[in-house]
């Protein structure tokens, strides 16, 4: 009896594991993009000498995925940021945001307000950055604010023999703070892992090129993972 128990046990997960299997191994849907970026930055005493300690902030993206076929988000980002230290500035801003497949299946619009913590020191071995940043999402496809919180770490490291060369690495966490309704739920959002070279052209222009990988995390759907070439310009006045 207990023989046989087993044996009907056995064909049962047999069954299950034919019709399931892939299920239960499948990995994110992967997609191969490129994302360029440009990013500006500067202090507003060119309008007027006694705002110095002011800054502002330009930025523009592109994404695109599908194999780099079609455009899949953009990013318009403003902000305005104040010097709080030789090392440490703090920003509020507001980012406009369409996207498209592949990262959701229906088009639509995001506008974000942020704010942020952006702290910068260098060492002796090179620099080091940490951007801490908060987020209030507002969204087309639904009537919720989203709050999510970001952080993101840098380590520049300059090349001895290259000085205007240097090895960079980032990694930034994604954190949804509350549920919505468009699907959102409080937790780990997204990683994103970058690893490139970085280059100064002079004082105010330096770019950065490299690998990224980011991990998207699904409440209803296969999680996500892209393999990104990053393009990235920095001016800074």
């Amino acid at each position: 009896m207990l023989k046989k128990y087993y044996l009907g046990l056995s064909n049962l997960l047999l069954v299950f594991c034919f019709f399931h299997g892939n299920d239960l191994i499948a990995g994110p849907k992967e997609d191969f993009q490129t994302w360029g970026t440009v990013t500006a930055i500067g202090s507003l005493d060119v309008i007027d000498p006694d705002l110095s300690k002011y800054r502002y902030w330009l930025e523009g993206q592109g994404r695109f995925g599908n194999d780099t076929s079609q455009f899949s988000q953009g990013m318009l980002r403003t902000g305005l940021g104040y010097e709080l230290s030789e090392t440490l500035t703090m920003w509020l801003g507001y980012a406009f945001i369409p996207t498209e497949e592949p990262f959701v299946s229906e088009p639509f619009d995001e506008h974000r307000i942020w704010q942020q913590l952006l702290w910068n020191q260098p060492f002796s071995f090179g620099t080091f950055s940490s951007r801490s940043r908060l987020e209030q999402r507002f969204m087309q496809i639904g009537n919720d604010v989203g709050w999510r919180y970001r952080q993101l770490f840098k380590i520049s490291l300059p090349l001895t023999f290259a000085p205007n060369f240097s090895l960079v690495g980032t990694n930034e966490v994604f954190i949804d703070i509350n549920k919505t309704d468009w699907k959102s739920v409080n937790g780990f959002d997204q990683n994103r892992a970058f690893a490139g070279i970085g280059y100064n052209f002079d004082e105010h222009i330096r770019t950065e090129i490299g690998y990224m990988n980011q991990y998207l995390y699904k409440t209803t759907a296969q999680d996500f993972m892209s393999h990104i070439i990053s393009i990235n310009w920095y001016l800074n006045f």
